[in-house]
């Protein structure tokens, strides 16, 4: 019970110790995941899932559940987009869906630059059967079990034929949650906390049958350490890659993945902690499929 309320305390009560929104180890191939103005930038249609589970040797460890969708509408130069998720950690979990708009302004260079807009819908809840134990009458207790809240965010993007970078935030409007009843004083305030994003990546084709594609994530939230992660992915005449990556001061990321047809990709990646678990902690490991399926023209 002491890791569920640890986890807890660090998941919703404090951003000053971790992400509100969840990441993937694969975030590269999973489209308008952190920045709605790359929806339908590849002028395709793309529908996809994955799973991700970490730190399966403690009790309520993070797993996230993510079905996702974008498209390109042609005539209007409109990329719209969509994902379902579901981030539960011990007693808490939070479900909802994303909505992203993007417009897109073709170069005379032949690149792309876009703006995009971000709608988000979620529910936030607690799971008081597992915690009475050890809160008992604790004023969290008896408030609401579950909370109902809506956010925007924007982002940009250029993405050229080798090369792409972008910019995004989340959660602008900061909605308040309020899972306490009582009348004492409180002088913290659980909300949203904007996630500001920074990413890129570029395509280097080493001969006709091997792409490297070196890419960057480095995640900003007010009061909380920022995250930086980068790897490379290569990709042998698109039909199997192998990657490799570092999330700063926590993870090495091991990943492959096979392409059938070029329209149905698998992609698995296997995560490495060295903090805030140790190899020497038991499950300090996290795993992550993918399933990506393009309807290509």
């Amino acid at each position: 019970m002491k890791k569920i309320l640890a986890i807890l305390l660090l998941v919703i009560s404090s951003p000053v110790w971790s992400q509100q929104l969840m990441t993937a180890s694969l975030y590269d191939v999973q489209g308008n995941l952190h920045n709605p103005a790359v929806a339908g930038v590849n002028k395709q249609t793309t529908m996809g899932a994955s799973y991700r589970s970490m730190w399966s040797g403690i009790a309520g460890s993070p797993v996230t559940a993510l079905v996702y969708g974008s498209t390109f509408l042609e005539k209007a130069n409109i990329g719209v987009g969509a994902y379902l998720y579901s981030d539960v950690t011990g007693p808490t979990s939070r479900r909802g869906i994303q909505t992203s708009y993007a417009y897109h302004i073709p170069t005379n260079n032949g690149a792309t630059f876009s703006v995009g807009l971000e709608a988000r819908f979620q529910q936030f809840a607690i799971d008081k059967a597992m915690l009475i134990d050890a809160l008992g009458n604790d004023p969290v207790m008896g408030g609401a079990a579950n909370q109902f809240k809506g956010d925007a965010g924007l982002g940009l993007a250029y993405t050229a034929k080798k090369w792409q970078l972008g910019m995004s935030v989340s959660q602008l409007i900061q909605s308040s949650l309020n899972f306490y009843a009582g009348s004492l004083s409180r002088t913290e305030e659980a909300r949203l906390y904007r996630h500001f994003y920074l990413h890129g990546s570029y395509q280097w084709k080493v001969d006709a049958n091997t792409t490297v594609i070196p890419n960057l994530l480095v995640i900003y939230l007010p009061n909380a350490p920022t995250e930086l992660q980068a790897g490379a992915r290569v990709e042998h005449r698109e039909l199997f890659w192998w990657g490799l990556s570092l999330r700063a001061r926590q993870s090495w990321m091991l990943s492959a993945g096979v392409k059938v047809q070029k329209k149905l990709m698998l992609g698995y990646s296997f995560d490495i902690y060295s903090s805030p678990l140790s190899i020497f902690d038991k499950g300090p490991n996290a795993h992550e499929v993918l399933l990506r399926y393009q309807f290509l023209k």
